[in-house]
């Protein structure tokens, strides 16, 4: 058997800390990084590389968040994929290992979120459901307070990182995974519902299952503010990180629209 071709690009620390910096990725910003690694290509030293270029790129006065959600932590009633029998239920309840930030593992955050959760003078928030972990100058104040519920509202990452004025990178994902139009949810005029969510939480050293009203999250229509955002603000810039197409915005930007294009085109009572 033949070993595969090399790739047409030779993909490394330095390349991707350049290919960051082309973007517009600079020393000491404050950036949410959403990332699909599989599309980035054949990278030598895989995951640790890229995390080793955004830390060299942003410099140890900037901040690097990523999202780290474990969202198999969740009510199993509202199970879809796959379902959970009815019968199960209460035992999962009982059972599901409560949130640690530092050994709950991410659920399809992808392979470089659940690395860099990991990494040395990684901070994570303690929000079952939703945590976010960051490293840099801003870590331990984007993290601290999120708490259950408010998964992504005002006490979450997302609004500190939008008072900070940081920047959005999707690398290999569109705005269909940009979580931080979820804050512009919260911010929007429009009749939202709420749904009783669940999670298994230590308080006073003891596990339990806690229940609370949660914001139903919608993201839809994330293509389609991404889409428009990038048309009408121009803010929205495009180039690629190793082989994957790469998208950077200013955070604060994109939410302040998100919510008023959400205002106009989701319903109100």
């Amino acid at each position: 058997m033949s070993n595969p071709p090399f790739p047409s690009k030779l993909i490394t620390t330095t390349s991707l800390s350049l290919d960051l910096q082309t973007l517009g990725v600079a020393p000491g910003d404050h950036l949410l990084v959403h990332c699909a690694f599989s599309k980035v290509g054949p990278t030598y030293g895989g995951v640790q590389a890229f995390i080793d270029a955004l830390q060299r790129t942003l410099t140890p006065a900037g901040t690097l968040v990523m999202p780290t959600h474990t969202t198999g932590l969740t009510e199993p009633s509202r199970w879809v994929n796959p379902p959970a029998p009815e019968a199960w239920w209460q035992t999962i309840r009982d059972e599901l290992p409560a949130y640690d930030p530092a050994r709950s593992i991410t659920r399809e955050m992808g392979a470089l979120a659940e690395t860099f959760r990991s990494y040395p003078q990684v901070l994570r928030s303690n929000h079952p459901h939703g945590s976010f972990a960051a490293w840099g100058k801003q870590a331990k104040q984007v993290t601290t307070g999120h708490e259950f519920p408010g998964i992504f509202g005002e006490t979450s990452p997302l609004a500190r990182l939008y008072e900070l004025n940081a920047k959005v990178l999707l690398v290999g994902v569109g705005h269909g995974n940009n979580t931080s139009l979820h804050l512009a949810e919260y911010r929007a005029d429009y009749t939202k519902t709420f749904h009783t969510e669940g999670a298994p939480i230590i308080e006073n050293g003891q596990r339990r299952w806690a229940e609370a009203e949660e914001l139903k999250i919608d993201s839809d229509d994330f293509v389609s503010i991404g889409q428009a955002f990038a048309e009408q603000t121009k803010l929205q810039q495009r180039g690629t990180i190793g082989l994957a197409e790469a998208l950077l915005m200013p955070q604060a930007a994109l939410i302040d629209f998100g919510a008023q294009w959400m205002s106009q085109h989701r319903s109100s009572a």
